[in-house]
């Protein structure tokens, strides 16, 4: 014992640690508001109840976006989409309320909402009827609806693209922009032109503050994700009063996980997309609520230097995006798209942080603050993102940034024992000490000898690592996740960390001849929706497609999918041949895809650019090929309505 009081107090005394505070970059004065200076905040209606609106819903939703802390967390706008009003307008050419849906009219919704202190948004399509062709469009009424639109008391105007008769998009929004102007009312203007014709080198001439820049958002990863590969390059047409905006929030309404949603709004935030929630406020559960009202992630948004967060680096299913700061910080998301857990790092260069000997780094998930000497770095759950903001300061004084990261196999047969690797890292400036590292596997299997190891020191800038391996007992299910913590003890007291790693389970298909739509997959990523099997993709929701059909050719089974999509299956190298019959589907008029078949990474068969109506064999040979992958692209014209389908692919083994 007198050892080990010796070993600690040699360590403090090798080490000089100074409590200071964090010294920030001094910051020009800030600028006098605009319209919109900030990215709007509020909710929407159109994500998760659509057409099936009424007032005491919105009514409703103002009261809980009150009473659940959304209005003190920055949220104030209630916006009303499609459907509001009656198929036609009165003797007056004016909109009117749909007397069913809104019998007290909008004008008294406005006022119930700015009892609130919150806004009123509202909806109508730049075109002769509105998405939905429930109510009017405003084309060719744009005076007269912008100035009902202020005697209502509106705030909002989100303003759609359907129905527009061909006619150029600039002059449409133009003339709406010219209107409300007219009205003297101040009324954020929303373009939602679907990015056809780059509204953001346009937009804010016609008189806009925010712009859609691509179709709609569906309540899925490939959906959101697809979305937020369009932003890369855009980030120099936003700043304050003119915002990028790639499309409404998901989270909350069910269709993804904790770890994809968290992404979703991180992601959103750096960007200065504007904060809509589009789910049901009056039922969101906790783990909704702390997501959406994460105050740190919104001072990310909202900072009013107005700089829109960039992606700066792509390591394929790691991805760095970064974002400066008004107060000389930078905010930094860390986002892996992968299906297994992944450290992943950067440096101060690399994101454009300042030079310094050290940063204090805020984790803006947790609210922890730790120290680094510069490299960021954090084990991200697949599908998740860890989000940060670091600050140069010569004398950080908090505990070093330690990272326990779990390295997780992409797969293992579920009947064999598989090897899983523990790294705990110190990017910090001070030692971590005297810790210990256990391993824990789940029900069905069992850590082979030691669960966990005593770990002696961790210097600056060095990791400890030990392997276990882990063996089946009566494994269930299709994966197996072990979870990893450590205890450890630095200078500024007693730490903390767990994490996990989840490895899918897979048995190699059967002898003879497998339809893919009855075969298991490793994983599968699609551009909206889910990957349907023996139908298309349909729209959004599973089992809503139709019977596979390419160039009126009806196929008995196959996969439906929306490009870009990758559909992974294990083979385990006893295969010998795939085929199927590709192509778009009839469900969908318009699109262009393309196909591509790899075995173990590599392309064993691909197609050119199909469009509807085409179809195509493909016959592959897989001897030896453990994994296999089919993948999707668009054409390179986007993915709207891009449903291909993988017709009566199958497997001979």
């Amino acid at each position: 014992m007198r050892r080990l009081v010796v070993f600690v107090a040699a360590l403090g005394a090798a080490t000089t640690v100074v409590a200071a505070p964090a010294v920030a970059a001094e910051t020009p004065e800030r600028p006098a508001e605009a319209p919109a200076a900030a990215p709007p905040m509020g909710w929407n209606s159109w994500n998760k109840f659509a057409c099936n609106i009424n007032e005491q819903l919105i009514r409703e939703t103002a009261d809980a976006l009150v009473s659940s802390g959304m209005k003190d967390a920055g949220y104030q706008y209630v916006n009303i989409d499609d459907c509001w009003a009656e198929l036609n307008r009165n003797a007056e050419g004016k909109l009117e309320n749909h007397k069913t849906r809104f019998p007290s009219g909008i004008k008294a919704l406005a006022d119930y909402i700015h009892g609130k202190g919150l806004k009123l948004g509202i909806y109508t399509s730049a075109g002769t009827l509105t998405c939905a062709k429930t109510m009017p469009g405003a084309l060719d009424h744009e005076d007269v609806d912008a100035q009902t639109f202020a005697d209502w008391g509106v705030d909002y105007l989100k303003y759609d693209n359907c129905n527009n008769q061909g006619r150029p998009a600039l002059e449409r929004y133009t003339k709406m922009g010219e209107a409300l102007k007219k009205t003297g009312r101040p009324i954020v203007y929303a373009l939602c032109e679907w990015g056809q014709n780059k509204p953001w080198t346009w937009g804010k001439d016609a008189g806009a503050q925010l712009w859609r820049t691509t179709g709609d958002i569906k309540d899925n990863w490939g959906s959101w994700t697809g979305i937020l590969d369009k932003q890369v390059g855009l980030e120099a047409y936003s700043g304050p009063g003119a915002w990028n905006d790639p499309d409404m929030l998901e989270v909350g309404n069910g269709g993804m996980t904790n770890d994809e949603y968290q992404a979703h709004f991180a992601l959103w935030s750096l960007m200065n997309a504007p904060l809509l929630a589009g789910n049901d406020l009056r039922s969101q559960s906790e783990a909704t609520k702390k997501i959406l009202q994460n105050k740190d992630l919104i001072a990310i948004n909202q900072d009013w230097g107005g700089k829109q967060g960039h992606k700066v680096r792509d390591d394929g299913d790691n991805e760095v995006w970064a974002k400066p700061m008004s107060d000389g910080s930078t905010a930094v998301v860390l986002f892996n798209r992968g299906t297994k857990s992944s450290s992943i790092s950067t440096l101060p260069a690399e994101i454009g942080a300042a030079t310094a000997s050290g940063y204090r780094v805020r984790d803006l998930w947790t609210g922890a603050e730790t120290e680094t000497t510069g490299t960021l770095r954090a084990a991200v759950p697949s599908h998740g993102a860890a989000a940060f903001r670091i600050w140069p300061s010569k004398f950080p004084s908090a505990a070093p940034r330690t990272t326990l990261s779990v390295q997780a196999a992409d797969f293992t047969p579920r009947d064999k024992p598989f090897t899983t690797s523990v790294e705990l890292t110190n990017d910090g400036s001070t030692p971590a000490f005297l810790g210990k590292v256990s391993l824990t596997a789940p029900t069905g299997w069992k850590v082979d000898g030691r669960a966990d190891e005593f770990v002696l020191v961790v210097l600056p800038g060095k990791s400890w690592k030990h392997t276990w391996t882990v063996s089946p007992v009566a494994p269930a299910g299709d994966k197996v996740s072990v979870t990893s913590h450590t205890e450890y003890w630095t200078l500024w007291g007693k730490q903390a960390l767990d994490t996990d790693g989840t490895t899918p389970l897979v048995t190699a298909p059967a002898a003879g001849t497998t339809a893919l739509s009855q075969a298991a997959w490793i994983s599968a990523e699609n551009g909206f929706g889910p990957v349907e099997r023996g139908k298309s993709n349909g729209e959004s929701k599973a089992g809503d497609g139709k019977p596979i059909t390419i160039g009126g050719v009806v196929y008995p089974n196959g996969l439906g999918v929306h490009a870009p999509s990758k559909v992974r299956f294990y083979l385990g190298g006893g295969c010998k041949s795939f085929s199927s019959i590709v192509g778009l589907d009839d469900e969908k008029k318009i699109g262009t895809v393309a196909f591509a078949v790899l075995g173990d990474g590599k392309t064993l068969a691909s197609t050119e650019v199909l469009k509807t109506g085409q179809s195509q064999p493909i016959d592959v040979t897989l001897t030896g090929v453990q994994v296999l992958d089919l993948v999707v692209t668009d054409g390179g014209d986007g993915n709207n309505s891009d449903h291909a389908d993988w017709a009566n692919a199958s497997i001979t083994c």
